[in-house]
């Protein structure tokens, strides 16, 4: 009869237990494997010494496994001699990580048992190819399974379906079905609510629709972010809206009804979209904009801060309002120091007298850049399409080995390049030319003073430059001490 092992010569063995996908967070999977290792461990009178968790990790993905390395340590020290697992793919699925495991096995003698697949003899030339073999029949399987997950994920962008996260802000209207759902905060398990990402919800929606219509016309991110406080709009979270939370939610693709699959867009989406594409790009053209400021700081009080230009000395820097002179009245100076100050108030009047006055003339709309009616929206929008089409299919024509690397890459860089020169025309044919709202206007004035001071420094940007040179001293012609004359107009559209 075979003497039944002491407490000192019992076999000392660990467990390792992983499942890949976690979806509840109630670590069910794991538990089963529990169950399964530690009664092969009591069948064979082995005292499980440690156990090790990975839950919710793939040995395929390449990611750390905290656990598994702390059982490899552990058996380097001699903890035990032998591992249990419940399938050899639960603990390898990657041949470098395998070889690995072997070295350390022949070195420290460790044996490995499976619930499924047995033991596997790693000090033998057999053994150890049995393990290559189960080991590349995984990984075989893992990227079978990670190409029709990714064709399914595919399958889904174009149709406009929610992968999983957090909604998008402006989609996601409850169906009136629900689902359960394990809290991760709490382990309870909830009812939520089934969302149909492919229709917008109405408030969210006009808020992008009215943001897009603000960028467009020459608003900022700033006043946007404002707006959305007022209205007591928050993200999908619940959170406030915050200046890099707007930008993103403008970026969106999504909006436009447009699909896209690994940060790549794919085609249009089956799903209105909430806003035109030719808007969608010329948003994301003026937040890509490299000259735009991102982080202006505070923002300006007067209508030419930074705008007006030094003419002294052809110096060219905008001018800056500081309090000078006896009184401490608003001026307008030279970051540089030199000249005096000039009147702030009397300046911006002068300046709004002078543009309302030359909108207000005949042949005003001689300032108006080209409208968007001579740019084909639609036949561009056609041409973008087949561009995208064209990169796709030098894709596959790479993958299938029918086109090499130099064709593929010239053909995609003159693809990238066609599709920039459409993309450019169509945000052109979004945007708003700052000056439309004033030129014929019945009441111009009246117009002009409807403006946000940032809108009025909008048209200023694009009609105008003024530059303010060295007054000349002493009363002036008309009775005062202030020289008009030395705030000079440079017209950038038709005659001054």
């Amino acid at each position: 009869m075979k003497p039944t092992p002491t407490a000192a010569n019992r076999t000392r063995a660990v467990v390792y237990l992983r499942i890949s996908q976690d979806r509840t967070g109630a670590h069910l999977g794991v538990d089963r494997q529990r169950e399964d290792c530690q009664t092969l461990a009591e069948r064979n009178g082995w005292d499980v010494v440690e156990t090790y968790i990975d839950n919710d990790l793939s040995a395929y993905s390449g990611k750390k496994r905290p656990g598994y390395r702390q059982m490899l340590a552990d058996l380097d020290q001699g903890t035990a001699t032998v591992v249990v697992a419940w399938h050899t793919d639960r603990l390898h699925r990657s041949p470098t990580e395998l070889e690995e495991y072997i070295d350390l096995s022949e070195r420290r003698g460790v044996n490995t048992h499976t619930c499924q697949a047995g033991p596997i003899d790693l000090s033998t030339p057999s053994g150890r190819m049995t393990a290559r073999i189960l080991g590349a029949v995984a990984r075989h399987e893992s990227e079978h399974k990670g190409a029709r997950v990714a064709r399914a994920r595919q399958q889904k962008a174009m149709a406009g379906e929610w992968a999983g996260g957090i909604r998008p802000f402006g989609w996601g209207v409850p169906t009136g079905e629900t689902t359960k759902k394990v809290d991760r905060k709490t382990g309870d398990e909830v009812e939520v609510d089934v969302l149909d990402m492919t229709k917008p919800v109405p408030e969210e929606a006009a808020a992008v629709l009215h943001w897009t219509d603000t960028l467009l016309s020459g608003g900022s991110v700033r006043s946007c972010v404002r707006w959305a406080a007022d209205k007591g709009l928050t993200t999908p979270r619940g959170n406030t809206i915050s200046h890099q939370d707007l930008r993103d939610m403008l970026v969106r693709p999504r909006n436009a009804g447009i699909a896209v699959y690994r940060g790549e867009e794919v085609g249009r989406g089956l799903w209105e979209p909430i806003v035109p594409e030719e808007k969608f790009r010329a948003v994301v053209a003026i937040l890509s904009d490299p000259s735009r400021q991102t982080n202006r700081g505070a923002q300006p009080k007067w209508m030419g801060s930074l705008l007006y230009l030094c003419g002294r000395d052809e110096c060219g820097r905008g001018m800056t309002v500081t309090q000078s002179g006896g009184r401490q009245y608003p001026s307008y100076k030279c970051a540089t120091g030199h000249g005096g100050g000039r009147r702030a108030e009397i300046v911006d009047q002068y300046v709004e007298d002078t543009i309302v006055a030359r909108l207000s003339r005949d042949d005003a709309e001689d300032l108006l850049l080209p409208g968007p009616e001579d740019i084909d929206v639609a036949g561009l929008q056609a041409e973008s399409e087949q561009i995208r089409r064209r990169m796709t299919d030098l894709a596959g024509l790479f993958g299938a080995g029918q086109i090499d690397m130099v064709q593929f890459t010239e053909g995609t860089d003159t693809a990238r390049a066609q599709l920039e020169g459409v993309t450019k025309q169509l945000a052109r044919a979004a945007t708003v030319d700052p000056l439309v709202g004033l030129v014929g206007a019945p009441d111009v004035r009246k117009a002009w003073r409807a403006l946000s001071l940032e809108q009025k420094r909008n048209v200023l940007r694009a009609a105008l430059v003024v530059t303010l040179v060295k007054p000349r001293s002493g009363r002036m012609p008309d009775g005062g001490y202030f020289d008009y004359n030395a705030v000079q107009f440079q017209w950038l559209r038709g005659r001054a």
